[in-house]
């Protein structure tokens, strides 16, 4: 099974809560994410945001009007969480709890109108795990609820596991590289970086969702051809030239090439 202790080691090291603000990568994921959750999420509800790290998610949509329930398996992360809406008297952040995504029991039967999930599919490493958090996200919706799931593209996260070899060989070896490929499981050798991986392909994504009875909405890259190339992108000056750039990237989001291919992707699905 994934060992919840090594991602949590990880993120109680790594800066997850300033991840999309930093460069250019995580300021277009950003903001090509919260034009998904724009879309897609209904004009007002209950949203559960489950492995939403220090809220980076969650508190924008509890000052939209949305009531937030956020959960995370950091005890790190939730404590940031907590200190930002003691800091800025957030009241629609509802709760702020401690949750490992494959037990949600805390949480009511169809309760939420939405449920967001960009973290955990990247974590669990086994296929009981995600099935069963697919099955208590169904359980905690609403009928006609949302839920929005990231995930790493199979073949982009393999290939990024080959470049993690290349500046870091202890974290990789011959057999990782085997098993990544062929399995999408990513088990760090070392105890330093991204650790207990794992890297779906789209096709899975929908058929897990499929079996729980979700009705896909859509599966899209969320930086799409963007991808790596977001610093010269936000530096392009002419901006007829970049407004038609951002279009490609929105109307070529979902072809199953750049989707694979993307560093990050969501399935959107309905009960």
């Amino acid at each position: 099974m994934t060992d919840f202790e090594k991602v949590k080691g990880y993120y109680s090291v790594f800066d997850e809560k300033k991840r999309l603000s930093r460069d250019n990568s995580g300021r277009m994921e950003y903001e090509m994410t919260m034009g998904i959750l724009k879309k897609y999420l209904p004009e007002k509800g209950k949203v559960l945001d489950i492995g939403g790290g220090a809220g980076a998610y969650a508190f924008p949509l509890a000052k939209a009007g949305y009531q937030v329930y956020l959960g995370d398996l950091s005890e790190r992360l939730i404590e940031q969480a907590r200190e930002q809406k003691a800091a800025e008297n957030v009241e629609n952040m509802i709760s702020i709890d401690v949750v490992n995504a494959t037990d949600m029991s805390r949480y009511e039967d169809g309760f939420f109108d939405a449920v967001i999930a960009l973290g955990p599919f990247y974590h669990l490493t086994e296929r009981e795990e995600r099935e069963a958090f697919v099955s208590e996200i169904r359980r905690v919706l609403k009928p006609g609820g949302v839920v929005v799931a990231g995930f790493i593209p199979r073949l982009a996260g393999s290939i990024a596991i080959v470049e993690r070899y290349l500046w870091d060989p202890e974290q990789v070896g011959a057999h990782t590289i085997e098993e990544v490929f062929s399995t999408g499981r990513f088990h760090n050798m070392a105890s330093r970086g991204f650790q207990e991986g794992y890297y779906a392909t789209a096709s899975e994504m929908e058929e897990m969702f499929g079996a729980c009875h979700f009705e896909r909405e859509c599966i899209r890259s969320i930086r799409g051809f963007a991808y790596e190339k977001e610093d010269k992108i936000y530096a392009i000056e002419d901006e007829v030239v970049f407004a038609e750039v951002m279009k490609c990237i929105e109307e070529t989001a979902e072809d199953k090439a750049i989707v694979e291919m993307c560093g990050h992707a969501v399935y959107i699905g309905r009960k």
